[in-house]
């Protein structure tokens, strides 16, 4: 019967570790998006039930017109503001699994390194070449995926920008629609 190596043991104890975090991160995640779900429902069974109230007292078309077109806004700014909350439960656990696929890659590395190492001292006169190139090969590889961790940054960064722009974009359009269409109830009336 052979022993288990402490740091088999060691790199099996940080998986388990890092799984568990995974779980708890997605289901903290899924947990806040059910929690907000829950509150717009209710929130939007409360509305409609006063928007219905409202409805009833509407008397003639002019009236209805204007009633609609006061509903869009409110709307457009709800749906805008359900779907940036959407957009940071899901940003902030994909920034949280992030952060362990880091720490998982950076203890990788270490273990990598440190075989390296290890092999280097142990390795046969005559091998300082191979050590060199493996050595060489370990530091362009942890170069190259810090250079791809910084542009999935960036790109990630551009998108978040980007989102934020076309939803501005949207909410401006859907206010200038509202306000064109209230202006022109406004002007029928003025007119009858």
């Amino acid at each position: 019967m052979t022993a288990i190596p402490q740091h088999v043991l060691d790199s099996q104890k940080s998986a388990l570790n890092t799984l568990v975090a995974t779980q708890a991160t997605l289901f903290a995640g899924f947990e806040k998006l059910v929690d907000l779900n829950l509150k717009v429902v209710k929130a939007t069974l409360d509305e409609v039930a006063q928007t219905s109230q409202q409805a009833i007292g509407v008397k003639d078309p002019q009236e209805a017109a204007a009633f609609a077109s006061s509903l869009v806004q409110p709307g457009a700014e709800k749906a805008m503001a359900y779907g940036k909350h959407v957009y940071d439960i899901v940003a902030s656990v994909q920034g949280e699994l992030a952060k362990l696929a880091e720490t998982q890659i950076a203890e990788g590395q270490q273990q990598v390194a440190d075989a390296v190492e290890q092999f280097s001292k142990n390795a046969p006169a005559g091998s300082e070449s191979a050590v060199a190139l493996l050595k060489s090969s370990l530091a362009t590889a942890n170069g190259a995926y810090e250079s791809m961790t910084k542009a999935a940054k960036q790109a990630a960064e551009v998108a978040e920008s980007n989102l934020n722009a076309a939803a501005n974009a949207t909410f401006k359009a859907a206010t200038d629609a509202a306000d064109a269409a209230t202006k022109s109830t406004r002007s029928r009336r003025a007119a009858a």
